[in-house]
């Protein structure tokens, strides 16, 4: 199992900027695949962006296209999230997970290791 550190987040105004990080520890890092998903009071969790081992495969929900990109130091185990362009309906606790089991790189059930949270508030 992979333990996981979250940082970053903040309150940041609309079209502000911040970059989460997600410190990882265990040689297994390296050959995880990794996501990061949010969860906004009263919502379900959620998928937001996941990223292969070898940082080839990388998919996002359509809502952050454009706007988050996900990067990863393998070197340094550490999983990132840049989000520009933040909106309101970005507010959530963002979650980074691995140890990816499943199939489907977009649901939670599919990851077994996940961090704390880091809350990010978007305000208008």
């Amino acid at each position: 199992q992979v333990q996981l550190v979250e940082s970053g987040g903040g309150l940041v105004q609309a079209g502000g900027s911040l970059r989460l990080s997600c410190v990882a520890s265990g040689r297994t890092f390296a050959y995880s695949t990794m996501g990061w998903f949010r969860q906004a009071p009263g919502k379900e969790r959620e998928f937001v962006a996941t990223i292969s081992w070898g940082g080839t495969s990388i998919l996002y929900t359509d809502t952050v296209k454009g706007r988050f990109t996900i990067s990863r130091d393998n070197a340094k185990n550490t999983v990132y999230l840049q989000m520009n362009s933040l909106k309101p309906e970005d507010t959530a606790v963002y979650y980074c997970a691995a140890d990816f089991k499943g199939m489907d790189r977009k649901s939670p059930l599919s990851y077994n290791s996940w961090g704390q949270g880091t809350q990010v508030t978007v305000s208008s």
